[in-house]
């Protein structure tokens, strides 16, 4: 335990560097770091269990800056601490370009940074899931490898976003205790005080979702410190209101908006510095504090060198940390590809998913299943799963419920966390909920898979609430995500293996309500690798070319038939996956495409296709309620009505 005056003087450390980043950089937010550095400063010196010497130990607690407007908080922590690839020069460097003190926090930019931040609700969201993934390991290897908090400082903008809504109900129902969020409760927004806005009181929301609740005075070392001992023995996840002054410590600015998002200005801080009796310059950091804060993690040395000696005799272990596959671990969807090919299987591709599930989930221990209430129609839980609950974290199996925003960023967090490969079910159009913590998963660069089901007007009755026209194109206009649309069980075993052993990006697969024939006679190759492939070769010499995905394609080969009766030669390009596809040389693109017309099919809106075919064949409006074969004969994409649109267009052209 630290006395006052050092940690005081260790909070001003952070205070300093902080505003002084800030106003070099003439852009930033000081307000947040200046009013939580005294409850960082307790929580860091005091109690999280981290070496920075080994910044990637798996059993260091984990700290998420849910307010990451607030990063220099974070970039000043990380340089006091020792982080080696934060130096006095990156501190000066905030937000330059280059820099990897980033405006926002930024994952993989720095050692310390376990997730990128700024989206408000989702760093208290994400935290949900490392928090399930250290109680899954847990239980599965016992406290002496795995034993870690999760912990959070989230702001008032976290706790309105309706994320943490979601995310925070369930991490009650699960009784996560080994998650202690302090909420910087300033009562400041940017466009004023939080009572202009909001009359929650979100002590009382927190302990109806079945939180423990704590207020302290945030400026209080002792109160911090018993706030986070208490946490720490609490059965049930905590928040501690951390009621603070914005910008504490600048004599004209502080309790006030005006230092929530624009720096201090030279003035300000020169008198800051006289208030909090600071007496240095810029960026100067006294060699007696700075050594008080780099000597804060020599606590936790035996511990670190205890786990290292452990883990080191467990080589299962530290495979599953690592979300190392199993040798073979794929042999089951090989044979299912060959099955699916003998038995020529008519099924719809959300059935072939659960078929491929059945063959992973016994072989990938890290596998974590889950839907937001839609596994029946999902089909994502099988034999193997096990729902895990407060009582019996024993499982792989997540129920969500009506979570869809909270299912995305709750598989972010156990990604980022490791030892979980997780994957989340929902419909394809219900991904608009999640596509916050989607683009962040793409970002970020994780290893989670979307399963989106009923990804067409082929949902049929449901009608056009349901049925996801633009969803295709949107999410292929996403950097770093792998959209998969599979035509058969063949693709839809193919896309799986590709999606589990993507380990920088994350992949959404979208598949049929309505059952589809198997198209492919051979699986020796992975041919959904190469993003696109001819499935149906043009019998003689090829006249055109039609491009089709997903419950198109067995319509794109039934065109080609029609044609052929028509002396016009066309060959079928199947294309799971455009980004994939990008990514073949340009001979092999050439080489899939031909030389002649090109034609897209797909049942969505047409947008992003004219990259590849002169002629685009979709639904450029929302749809309708009816069965999936009216909607389908209605908006021209039959076999029949295709043929005659391409034999017209070839005509023209």
């Amino acid at each position: 335990m630290m006395d006052s005056q050092s940690l005081k003087n260790m909070a001003n450390a952070i205070r300093f560097l902080s505003a002084d980043s800030i106003n070099k950089s003439n852009s930033g937010h000081p307000g947040m770091p200046l009013g939580m550095a005294d409850v960082a400063t307790v929580l860091f010196a005091e109690f999280i269990k981290l070496n920075p010497s080994a910044p990637k130990w798996f059993d260091r607690d984990r700290f998420v800056l849910s307010a990451g407007h607030g990063s220099m908080l974070l970039y000043s922590l990380l340089y006091l601490l020792g982080y080696k690839d934060v130096t006095i020069e990156d501190i000066k460097n905030f937000r330059q370009f280059g820099s990897s003190t980033a405006g926002h926090p930024e994952y993989g930019h720095l050692d310390g940074i376990d997730m990128t931040t700024g989206p408000l609700g989702q760093g208290i969201s994400s935290s949900v899931g490392m928090a399930i993934a250290e109680r899954i390991i847990n239980k599965k290897y016992g406290s002496d490898l795995c034993n870690h908090y999760t912990y959070v400082i989230a702001g008032d903008g976290c706790l309105m976003e309706g994320i943490s809504e979601e995310s925070a109900s369930l991490a009650g129902h699960l009784k996560l205790n080994k998650l202690i969020v302090f909420w910087d409760n300033n009562n400041i927004t940017i466009d004023g005080t939080v009572d202009k806005s909001s009359s929650t009181n979100q002590l009382k929301r927190f302990e109806a979702m079945g939180w423990n609740i704590i207020d302290i005075d945030g400026h209080n070392y002792d109160e911090i410190r018993k706030a986070i001992t208490s946490a720490q023995q609490s059965d049930k996840p905590t928040l501690i209101s951390c009621r603070t002054t914005i910008g504490y410590g600048a004599p004209s600015k502080s309790g006030t908006p005006k230092c929530h998002g624009s720096p201090l200005g030279e003035d300000e801080t020169n008198a800051m510095r006289k208030a909090l009796n600071w007496n240095y310059e810029a960026f100067e950091v006294p060699l007696d504090i700075l050594n008080d804060w780099r000597k804060t993690q020599n606590r936790n040395l035996i511990q670190y060198n205890t786990w290292v000696q452990q883990a080191s005799f467990d080589v299962e272990f530290r495979d599953f940390i690592a979300n190392k596959l199993p040798c073979k671990w794929d042999n089951e969807l090989n044979k299912l590809k060959e099955k699916a090919i003998s038995e020529n299987l008519n099924v719809a591709t959300r059935k072939a998913s659960e078929m491929c599930l059945k063959a992973i989930v016994p072989n990938v221990p890290e596998i974590v299943g889950g839907s937001a209430d839609l596994a029946a129609s999902n089909l994502t839980f099988v034999e193997g799963l096990k729902t895990i609950t407060a009582n019996d974290y024993a499982g792989n199996n997540i129920m969500y419920g009506i979570r869809e925003h909270a299912m995305g960023a709750i598989m972010n967090g156990m990604a980022l966390h490791g030892g979980a490969i997780p994957y989340g079910g929902t419909f394809f159009v219900f991904s608009d909920y999640m596509r916050p913590s989607m683009r962040l998963s793409a970002l970020m660069g994780l290893r989670v898979v979307y399963v989106l089901t009923h990804d067409s007007i082929g949902v049929g009755e449901d009608g056009p609430t349901h049925q996801p026209i633009e969803h295709l194109a949107s999410y292929r206009a996403m950097p770093n995500i792998l959209t998969f649309r599979p035509c058969d069980v063949v693709e839809t075993a193919e896309c799986w293996q590709l999606a589990l052993t993507e380990e920088k990006r994350p992949s959404i697969l979208a598949l049929s309500r309505q059952n589809l024939p198997t198209l492919r006679t051979d699986c020796d190759k992975n041919l959904a690798s190469k993003g696109a492939y001819v499935i149906s070769e043009a019998k003689k010499t090829r006249d055109a070319t039609i491009i089709a995905t997903g419950s198109e394609v067995s319509i794109a080969v039934e065109t080609q038939k029609i044609l052929f009766e028509k002396n016009i030669d066309v060959a079928v390009v199947s294309m799971p996956c455009q980004e994939l596809f990008e990514e073949q040389s340009l001979n092999y693109q050439m080489e899939v495409l031909g030389a002649k017309p090109v034609i897209s099919v797909e049942a969505g809106t047409t947008f992003g296709w004219n990259r590849y075919a002169q002629k685009t064949i979709g639904i450029d409006c929302f749809g309708a309620s009816a069965p999936a074969s009216k909607l389908y004969e209605h908006f021209g994409l039959t076999p029949s009505h295709i043929a005659e649109e391409i034999e017209e267009f070839l005509k023209c052209n």
